[in-house]
């Protein structure tokens, strides 16, 4: 194993790469950050599966995230200076789940079943002509901050603390008055998609685009408002 710092640990991996490096291991890979749920039936139970997670991380602790809700813990691995994941992150979620399994607990994207949802990431996304003259303003009221070394004019905006989705800003070429401008990206794990797919569509939604799939696929519900399902597929 090379050592913590080397350069082999610190290389952003490759969409293909970072999920294959975990799906074995019950974490998905969306939108640059490993994603994994352990299932528990208490607050402290839940306190005990996330200090276990923090122990097992090991020097990549500062890359984890827990969650806490009532019936599941929510855990992300993601290198906060990279804003990605490395080799690093494969190794403390191997670690985690190996420690995890040890307490009877498993972690589990929950994929293929609507109940409970998979992982997911949302963002929302805003439709501008000048997205440097709009992006000062979302930032402030959101109280948003940078990506770590995405600070540009037109570079996407993240909650601080984790809690919301992130904003991201798309160019318009042409105004677009009787288009809604602001829609939302639901990321899933690559093989969700298609069943979340089918579930919004047999809802009422309509299926606007998919010409990008299984990067993205447009959908719209009865008054045309748009998501986007999204997979880390189909971008490399």
């Amino acid at each position: 194993m090379a050592p913590m710092g080397d350069d082999t640990t610190r290389r952003p991996l490759r969409r293909p790469e970072a999920s294959a490096a975990v799906e074995h291991l019950g974490w998905r890979y969306l939108l640059a950050r490993f994603h994994a749920g352990v299932a528990v039936e208490s607050p402290a139970e839940a306190a005990d599966v996330t200090a276990a997670a923090v122990r097992a991380a090991g020097p990549a602790d500062a890359h984890l995230r827990a969650d806490l809700r009532p019936g599941r813990v929510l855990l992300s691995l993601q290198d906060p200076a990279l804003a990605d994941v490395t080799s690093e992150d494969v190794e403390a979620a191997a670690r985690i789940t190996t420690a995890l399994r040890a307490t009877g607990h498993t972690t589990d994207p929950a994929v293929g079943t609507p109940q409970p949802r998979a992982e997911q990431s949302l963002e929302i996304a805003i439709d501008a002509l000048d997205i440097p003259a709009v992006r000062p303003f979302w930032k402030a009221v959101l109280a948003y901050t940078d990506e770590p070394g995405h600070d540009g004019p037109a570079d996407a905006l993240i909650d601080p603390l984790g809690q919301g989705p992130a904003v991201w800003f798309q160019q318009m070429d042409a105004p677009r008055p009787q288009r809604n401008r602001i829609h939302l990206d639901i990321s899933v794990p690559h093989d969700e998609a298609r069943r979340r797919l089918s579930a919004a569509l047999d809802a009422g939604g309509r299926l606007v685009n998919d010409g990008r799939a299984p990067a993205f696929w447009v959908l719209a519900d009865a008054e045309g408002n748009e998501i986007c399902i999204c997979t880390w597929q189909g971008r490399d």
